[in-house]
């Protein structure tokens, strides 16, 4: 039987299936690391098991002691070796547990904390505004004073970041409020035509346009 395909173009065939397969596998690894990691709770161990129900929770520091930029900047800010040895260095001084606090204090190395919420970096998002607009904390993160290992409780996904967008009223309470875990958006219609009145909020249109979170 005579061979239907000749070596030279029976090699060139192997050779584009092979290029085929592995453009394939790139684009897919690309569009898998672009996506959050988990669409559920996400809950990585740390190099220090820091408790936000006791720091936030049990003693009541405020989220801005911590994450001191916050209100200022896109990036909410981890603190720094000397934040936590404001209190570190006398109190608990000498657990083992807080032996990479030391040791990072000891030789300039950053603590390598595992970030919870991470979004692609395809994607602008921008603490300060959020906080200035009246998002509280809560409404993204979930009650963390209640954490004693944080977790990501929202997808992150961008039909839930457009869901808000959509209609935001219902998530907003007055901006002096945001940092309390505890409290809740105002239900009288009332109260709320006044705060999206003093918010001063974009229209829809704005806020669901790609630019806007797409840069």
């Amino acid at each position: 039987m005579p061979q239907v395909f000749h070596p030279p173009l029976l090699l060139g065939l192997k050779l584009a299936l092979a290029a085929v397969v592995l453009v394939a596998t790139a684009l897919w690894l690309l569009v898998y690391k672009a996506l959050p990691a988990h669409s559920g709770p996400l809950t990585p161990q740390q190099p220090i098991p820091f408790s936000h129900k006791h720091h936030a929770g049990d003693d009541g520091i405020d989220c801005r002691y911590c994450h001191y930029s916050v209100e200022t900047s896109a990036f909410a800010g981890i603190p720094s070796n000397e934040v936590c040895l404001t209190c570190h260095s006398q109190l608990f001084n000498d657990a083992a547990t807080l032996e990479p606090l030391r040791d990072s204090a000891r030789t300039g190395r950053p603590i390598a904390w595992v970030r919870v919420h991470d979004l692609p970096d395809f994607v602008f998002f921008n603490h300060s505004i959020h906080v200035a607009k009246g998002v509280g904390c809560v409404e993204c993160h979930g009650r963390v004073d209640r954490m004693p290992r944080i977790e990501r409780v929202a997808s992150l996904e961008m039909q839930w970041c457009l869901g808000c967008h959509r209609d935001p009223v219902p998530r907003l309470r007055p901006p002096e409020k945001v940092f309390d875990m505890a409290s809740q958006p105002p239900r009288d219609p009332k109260a709320r035509a006044a705060l999206v009145a003093r918010l001063h909020l974009l229209p829809t249109r704005h806020m669901t346009d790609c630019s806007t979170c797409h840069r």
